[in-house]
């Protein structure tokens, strides 16, 4: 065996017996490494910090926009409709004591001269009578000197009221047919807006026909049903201002708001749903009387929108978001050792996103708003905003 050879078989041996004997070193002489224990920071949390303020209490509600006056417009003689008005047609505006229509007056005008005529003749038959029952008297005073009482008869008494009475008659006929005159042209008895009408040039409508229905502009009214729970936190009117209030229309996703003003109760309560109802009313629904840049839509009659009450005002409260609050009006408290604290409060009142709590707390305090599984008293806590500053 030449020495070629041998290199080529005990070589391999050599490099694997001198890498095992430093793999061997390296071990042995290796520092085992150093146990640390790792001190629990504690769960992260988000908090907000307590401070006491004056309050305004808000009740949330819904309602539906309803004319505060509503007239159905009937035709109080007969006749033919000789002028009817441009805008009086569903959707028409008119102003208190605009024309809408006017009907054929003829007759009545003709009404009124025979009334005349007739108050005429019953002037004529009074004073006539009058004259009478003068010379009447004068000749019994004459002749009939201390023998009584003369018969009425006599001195024309009956005869004379009579001839009053169609005077009167007369009179009020007379006024009866200047008032049936001023009725064959029909005014708008209030701001309106016609909701519906039923006439048309030319036709001849009855006494006592329905011909429109006009809806009042100057007001209009929201009933809102309320949980009776709510009512102690309004300022229901009682001969004063009560509650003001805020009417959002949604359109989309635009929201328009109009500012309203609680005016009453209807002092009942739905026998079925347990809600008491109050009124809110906005002025000038249909914006006549704001300028062209208000770019609000008209608050229409049957239109449903949000409220906002405001209610009583709490001089001293910590307001909350009700994901703060946990189960049996209970909240958590960071305290100075970054703890959980269990604290009950006393919860004033419920809102649409947040609680008033009224004992309970100190200003400065933290309260946790992080939902954490398994929370206990004495459990630690992290707080955000401590980590990350200011």
């Amino acid at each position: 065996m030449n020495r070629t050879t041998v290199l080529k078989i005990v070589l391999p041996f050599l490099v694997l017996l001198v890498g095992g004997a430093i793999l061997a070193v390296l071990i042995l002489s290796r520092q085992a490494p150093v146990k640390e224990i790792q001190e629990f920071a504690g769960v992260l949390v988000e908090t907000v910090t307590v401070q006491h303020r004056e309050h305004t209490v808000t009740v949330a509600a819904t309602g539906t926009v309803q004319a505060r006056q509503q007239s159905e417009i009937v035709a109080q003689v007969s006749g033919r409709v000789i002028m009817l008005a441009d805008e009086f047609i569903a959707g028409g505006m008119f102003k208190k004591g605009d024309t809408l229509f006017q009907l054929e007056d003829i007759d009545y005008q003709l009404a009124i001269q025979r009334a005349e005529a007739d108050l005429a003749a019953a002037e004529l038959e009074l004073a006539m009578v009058k004259g009478r029952a003068r010379v009447a008297r004068d000749e019994w005073q004459r002749l009939q000197v201390g023998r009584g009482d003369p018969n009425p008869l006599v001195l024309y008494e009956p005869q004379l009221r009579n001839a009053e009475g169609r005077v009167t008659a007369a009179s009020a006929a007379l006024k009866q047919a200047g008032i049936n005159l001023q009725r064959t042209e029909v005014r708008a008895p209030f701001n309106c807006l016609v909701l519906s009408e039923g006439i048309d040039l030319g036709q001849y409508v009855r006494g006592g026909a329905t011909v429109g229905t006009l809806l009042g502009t100057d007001t209009a009214e929201i009933v809102v049903p309320l949980p009776l729970d709510a009512l102690p936190w309004l300022n229901i009117p009682r001969g004063g201002k009560g509650t003001a209030a805020t009417v959002r229309f949604t359109a989309g996703a635009i929201h328009y708001d109009w500012p309203g003003t609680l005016v009453r109760t209807l002092g009942e309560v739905d026998p079925l749903g347990r809600m008491a109802r109050v009124v809110v009313a906005v002025n000038d629904p249909y914006l006549l009387q704001q300028p062209a840049t208000d770019e609000r839509p008209p608050l229409a009659v049957g239109s449903f929108v949000d409220l906002e009450l405001q209610g009583k005002i709490l001089p001293a409260v910590s307001i909350l978001a009700r994901r703060a609050l946990r189960d049996a009006d209970t909240v958590w408290v960071v305290d100075a050792g970054s703890l959980l604290r269990i604290r009950p409060v006393q919860v004033l009142r419920r809102e649409r996103e947040s609680v008033l709590i009224g004992e309970g707390l100190q200003d400065g305090e933290r309260v946790i708003v992080t939902a954490l599984a398994g929370a206990a008293d004495g459990l630690k806590v992290r707080v955000r905003e401590e980590e990350v500053g200011p």
